[in-house]
């Protein structure tokens, strides 16, 4: 297909921070195939964190996840016919009237052919069908480049901030950049994604024995500083605890320079496999066919990840709950997102050790050879 020519081109990821992250493959694939074009990426409040410092667009736009009027009238001024291209990367209705407003023309994923979204298909220029099942997002993102004739680039590209290390400097309280050490970001948005505490700590405990000195990332929520305190109860004081106090762009350095990090389905574990640090992913009844952490430099047209058992690739170990039902693809046990999941619930600390040592082949001595 003939790439289509663009001068402007707006890009919509109007979802939340890791689905953002997801987005900047088709970013990188946008600005090679238009070196020239202004890029710009619409997202809602708050979440461009994973864009800080991207070379591949020009300006970011934010809006409220659900406008009001004055809202909507400050964002039809910045974007109303001000593009030749507008890409949507999501299938719902207000992202879809965004790309009708911003551009004459118009690429979108649509959802499954129903009478009600037919008026989706007839106002885009082309169009792909979202598979919310085998496909996974970043692949399914980058189906939109092979609408526009552009070859498609599977980087995951990580937030940067040029005083990252000065800032790691600041709160980091040992020599990171010389000692082993692991990352943990212990509390994911949902519920329903959470692993327990008490296989938190007697992961933190081996790693400890080990040799690695152990970071926990986090948010600046009073839910997540509480989760956090009763998980650093008994523990070794060693233990040092950044939630709130870095950017995203200062996880990405920091988690850089680990040995290892381990986190639950959430945004900061796709940014870990994004470094190529060996990550470590629990996922429960999230289907990792869709969402599971892209590995570092993977880039084949085919979904990484199958869709059960314990599975490493590249650098990424994916261990699920236990159970037959694992993935269920729903939201928990009882199918809302602050539900609990069986499956997580279950999954003993023990276990996640044992598959870490099988797969990533980690030792005591490997620990000590690192520090020396």
């Amino acid at each position: 297909m003939k790439k289509y020519p663009a001068d402007k081109i707006l890009l919509i990821a109007t979802r939340q921070i890791g689905d953002v992250l997801l987005v900047t493959p088709l970013l990188r694939s946008l600005r090679r195939a238009y070196p020239k074009a202004v890029i710009d990426v619409l997202v809602s409040n708050d979440k461009g964190g994973m864009l800080e410092g991207n070379p591949d667009y020009n300006t970011l736009i934010s809006v409220a996840e659900h406008p009001n009027f004055s809202e909507y009238q400050i964002l039809f001024k910045q974007i109303l016919r001000h593009y030749d291209l507008a890409i949507s990367t999501l299938a719902g209705d207000r992202p879809l009237i965004y790309a009708l407003l911003a551009a004459p023309k118009r690429v979108s994923i649509v959802p499954p052919k129903r009478w009600q979204d037919i008026w989706k298909r007839m106002s885009v220029y082309s169009w792909t069908e979202l598979d919310n099942q085998n496909t996974h997002t970043i692949i399914q993102n980058l189906l939109l480049a092979d609408l526009l004739g552009i070859a498609r680039c599977y980087e995951v590209v990580t937030p940067q901030a040029i005083d990252s290390i000065d800032k790691l400097e600041q709160y980091v309280p040992f020599a990171w950049q010389k000692q082993a050490f692991a990352v943990l970001h212990l509390l994911p948005m949902w519920h329903y994604k959470r692993w327990t505490i008490k296989g938190w700590k007697t992961l933190i405990q081996h790693l400890i024995q080990l040799g690695l000195r152990i970071v926990l990332t986090g948010g600046n929520s009073q839910v997540e500083k509480a989760y956090l305190r009763e998980a650093l109860s008994n523990l070794p004081n060693t233990v040092i605890n950044l939630a709130g106090q870095l950017r995203f762009s200062d996880v990405a350095q920091l988690i850089r320079a680990s040995s290892i990090y381990i986190g639950p389905d959430t945004a900061v574990t796709h940014l870990a496999a994004a470094t190529g640090t060996a990550t470590v992913a629990l996922y429960g009844a999230t289907n990792p066919l869709k969402w599971a952490p892209w590995p570092f430099h993977y880039a084949i047209n085919q979904t990484p990840f199958q869709q059960k058992g314990i599975q490493k690739v590249d650098n990424v170990l994916l261990i699920p709950g236990k159970g037959t039902c694992v993935p269920c693809h729903q939201e928990g046990c009882e199918r809302h997102k602050q539900s609990y999941s069986r499956c997580l619930e279950e999954l003993e600390g023990r276990v996640v050790i044992e598959v870490i040592k099988k797969f990533c082949h980690y030792s005591a001595l490997e620990v000590q050879n690192t520090i020396s």
